[in-house]
């Protein structure tokens, strides 16, 4: 049986019991592969990721070493979170790498989109890389592989388009020769989440929006500053603090603010001021390819607005974007 295709037998996991059944029979299936030698995790606090660190956990201990790198480009709040639940509620083996300056300061005036991914991407793995090569006696890599991913992956070897290769951690150095553990990698996205439930991963953590991998350097939009990245994040966190609030943030897909290089004249204490504007865009879909607007009561979108423009500094207009997909991507890059 090829061990990559999800048999046509498999329940799909659509509860605690069915979830309590998966994690023992994965965690007997790492025990059995790993032996008593260690693992890295590059854990990057999205739902995949951190649903394979509690897994491994569970099977393995102290012998699971989790590398989270902060690229500085992550929302508020987002890698404080990894540290708190997996150093310390999970009690992890974690190692956090704050490599801001070393992304920014590449990313420093480069303002083409697919630059900005490609140099994230590549200074990713050099990061990961350094960190790996001062370990000793890891073996393993573990991967928050899911079975869209294979699906996707197998379309693409066959030539078909709009589809691309998933990997947690591609290209790594030739030096770097690990055995992959994927113990999630027949799993669709919903089945992940539940089972994340299962294992006691906090609620917020396994309902994590989609992030795109280069973080808010693609809503950063242009060449990345740090004032202009600083008044995203918190926006950014405005954004999602009131839809939370709301009750928005069960509804929509995915909820989040841009920030354009462009400025435009306001009025701040009397004085002119010029700023920054803050685009919210939120959007629902099922399968990513065609996408909707969410209908955002006006009383809600005043009080996003009235707040970012008074506690965000250099932000001095809010807009919502109306477009859908086509003709608009859900992503500005």
């Amino acid at each position: 049986m090829d061990p990559n295709k999800r048999p046509e037998s498999m329940q799909r996991i659509t509860s605690k019991a069915l979830a309590d059944a998966f994690i023992a029979e994965q965690v007997s299936a790492i025990q059995k592969q790993v032996g008593n030698r260690k693992v890295l995790l590059a854990l990057s606090g999205g739902v995949d990721s951190s649903v394979v660190a509690a897994l491994l956990i569970k099977a393995i201990g102290k012998q699971l070493i989790c590398v989270h790198v902060n690229h500085g480009l992550m929302r508020k709040g987002e890698s404080e979170a990894v540290v708190e639940i997996f150093g310390k509620t999970l009690d992890a083996n974690l190692v956090y790498v704050d490599a801001t300056d070393r992304f920014l300061d590449l990313l420093a005036g480069v303002s083409d989109p697919e630059k900005k991914r490609k140099i994230i991407g590549r200074e990713f793995i050099e990061v990961f890389a350094d960190e790996a090569r001062r370990l000793e006696g890891v073996e393993f890599l573990a991967q928050g592989t899911i079975y869209p991913d294979i699906l996707e992956s197998v379309k693409q070897a066959e030539g078909k388009k709009a589809v691309k290769s998933h990997h947690n951690v591609g290209g790594l150095p030739e030096d770097l020769k690990f055995e992959l553990v994927e113990p999630i990698k027949l799993l669709y996205k919903d089945e992940v989440r539940v089972v994340g439930e299962a294992l006691g991963l906090p609620h917020a953590m396994v309902y994590r929006q989609p992030f795109p991998g280069p973080g808010l350097g693609v809503r950063c939009l242009g060449a990345i500053t740090r004032d202009r990245l600083a008044a995203l994040r918190e926006a950014d966190a405005i954004l999602r603090d009131e839809f939370d609030t709301s009750g928005l943030a069960e509804k929509v897909w995915q909820f989040f603010v841009v920030v354009p290089d462009m400025k435009s004249v306001g009025v701040k204490d009397d004085s002119r001021y010029e700023g920054w504007p803050a685009i919210i865009r939120a959007v629902n879909t099922k399968d990513a390819m065609t996408a909707s607007i969410e209908e955002i009561p006006y009383a809600i979108l005043a009080k996003i607005t009235s707040r970012i423009t008074a506690e965000v500094e250099g932000i001095n207009r809010v807009l919502y974007d109306l477009t859908p997909k086509p003709t608009g991507t859900i992503e500005w890059e």
